[in-house]
């Protein structure tokens, strides 16, 4: 008998039975995996086998995907990467305990996150589900570091995930945990419940734009909270939904001044669309920094992490109490190594879809940084170009306007927009929320058969595509509307790339081709209302 076979009842004898199982969970089939682990929103339909975000849990290649904004299909890099890194773990739990290896993994996946975003070793990786999960993270952070109960203050409320309006007052998000604890939505959490303010970034004026009095609104609401005795947890965007970014950093240093050791501010980089030169500068401010593997680096939904600097780490070791409602919400790996006191109180409990989930982001994240970054400036340069050149001249689509000054000396790459958000229009006049939501769902499907038109029609109308999700926007004296959004990712910045320029040029040149395609059959689906006989389950951003 192999030293393996031998060790692996030795391992369930001196185990509590726990050990045993979840060795088991890893044969458990990799799809199966990979939507595990997360909250209701990573569930596959019966009938299609696509979560809320129309994303399979294995690759599909034939699908154009220019949703990075709000959900990817898994690579096929990805998807191999995650198989490969489940077959060394089980190998690994033949010779140790599945938790000490487990913990050993995502000790190594904090190391090479930090390397891909060149982030100091002192900056410490919380994992966690997603980036619905990571706030409350950061809220349990907070609590710990006041000593008390801060009030969060939400910058972009209307642009950040449909979870924030719970997490940011303490309550539940879902009717579910990732640990599989049935909760009810909108509940308090035992010791994270409190107050919170939402700031919304669409001006109150007729039609869609950002608001020109950010910092304003900003600096009176923490200026308020403050008066009344509270400390805040200000979460700032970059970038929201729209692809906006606010406040100022002038205004960030001003709170910093006024009220040092009141304010912790958290920044919503959930779409990861930021240069590392910024992130890092968010970190050496002392702020706390959300992100994900999911947006703009395209890795499978969903994979959140909170990073945080050395220096609130630290308070960590005088921890006390613990609100009780955070054990429903993270396990003893997800929080460092390092952090042995905070991690003592939580429960062993591996979750082997969000490590996957990260497993394939981390793939993603380094074939991104491994691409020169001239060619990655001078790509999504032009492919912004291209695709603003398109909208513009599109007769049914109607580009929302960009946020002011959103452009800095440390942007890079970012100079230039990646999310383009549209509306649609019909004779001139924005069509329905239903018939976007409607649209947007016939994208994602052979809709030839509803085409009447030319055979070419028909076969622009076959090809299946992504893009993002409709966000609702309501605004001041009008009716409700929905912006839909293409989005360019880390994936094709990826797949362009070649040391050869002509055909990189091509490369480029293909994907505006896709995008040119994908317009055409918004066109089409609107010209023959094929779009409304579309359902519209689970359209919006969830």
């Amino acid at each position: 008998m192999s030293a393996g076979a031998s060790r692996l009842p030795e391992m369930e004898r001196a185990s509590d039975g726990g050990s045993r199982y979840r060795l088991r969970d890893l044969f458990t089939p990799l799809d199966t995996l990979l939507v595990s682990g997360g909250d209701p929103r990573l569930a596959l339909d019966a009938g299609d086998r696509v979560n809320a975000y129309g994303c399979a849990a294995s690759p599909e290649p034939e699908i154009w995907n220019f949703a990075s904004s709000t959900a990817s299909t898994i690579s096929q890099a990805a998807y191999d990467r995650a198989a490969l890194a489940r077959e060394e773990l089980m190998h690994k739990c033949l010779f140790d305990e599945v938790e000490i290896a487990f913990d050993a993994r995502c000790e190594d996946m904090r190391d090479e996150l930090r390397g891909h975003l060149q982030l100091s070793p002192r900056v410490d990786v919380v994992f966690s589900p997603s980036g619905t999960d990571s706030q409350l993270h950061a809220l349990f952070l907070a609590c710990t570091i006041f000593g008390a109960r801060p009030v969060t203050i939400v910058v972009g409320a209307d642009q950040t995930g449909s979870g924030t309006s719970h997490t940011a007052r303490g309550h539940h998000f879902s009717s579910m945990t990732a640990s599989g604890v049935a909760v009810r939505k909108n509940a308090a959490i035992a010791g994270l419940a409190g107050a919170s303010l939402a700031l919304p970034l669409c001006a109150a004026a007729p039609g869609i734009a950002m608001r020109a009095d950010a910092d304003v609104a900003v600096l009176h609401a923490v200026e308020a909270t403050i008066a009344q005795g509270a400390p805040v947890l200000l979460q700032i965007m970059d970038c929201s939904k729209l692809g906006w970014r606010a406040p100022s950093a002038a205004c960030l240093e001003e709170i910093g001044r006024r009220w040092p050791r009141k304010v912790q501010i958290v920044v919503d980089a959930c779409q990861a669309r930021l240069v590392r030169r910024r992130l890092r500068s968010y970190l050496d401010c002392g702020y706390m920094v959300l992100m994900t593997g999911s947006k703009f680096f395209g890795g499978p939904a969903f994979s959140g992490a909170l990073l945080v600097p050395k220096g609130l780490s630290r308070s960590l070791d005088r921890i006390q109490g613990i609100a009780p409602g955070i054990f429903d919400y993270a396990g003893r790996c997800d929080w460092p190594i390092a952090w042995t006191a905070l991690r003592s109180r939580f429960e062993r409990r591996p979750n082997f879809g969000q490590w996957l989930r990260w497993e394939a982001a981390l793939a993603e994240i380094g074939s991104y940084y491994a691409v020169p970054g001239a060619f990655r400036a001078v790509m999504l340069a032009e492919l912004a170009a291209g695709i603003d050149s398109m909208i513009a001249l599109s007769p049914s689509l109607r580009s929302v306007p960009a946020a002011p000054n959103m452009a800095g000396v440390d942007d890079e790459e970012f100079a230039h927009a990646t999310i383009f958000p549209f509306t649609l229009l019909r004779d001139g006049k924005p069509v329905s929320i239903a018939e976007t939501a409607a649209v947007h769902r016939a994208l994602a499907r052979d809709m030839s058969e509803a085409i009447s038109g030319s055979a070419a029609d028909r076969q622009v109308a076959a090809q299946r595509c992504l893009i993002g999700q409709p966000v609702r926007l309501e605004r001041q004296d009008e009716t409700p509307q929905a912006v839909l959004r293409l989005c360019v990712g880390a994936r094709l910045v990826t797949e362009a790339w070649s040391p050869d320029r002509a055909e990189a040029q091509r490369n480029v040149q293909h994907i505006l081709d896709r995008i040119a395609h994908v317009l055409v059959k918004i066109e089409l689906l609107l010209d023959r209302g094929a779009g409304a006989a579309a359902p519209v389950k689970s359209a919006f951003e969830v």
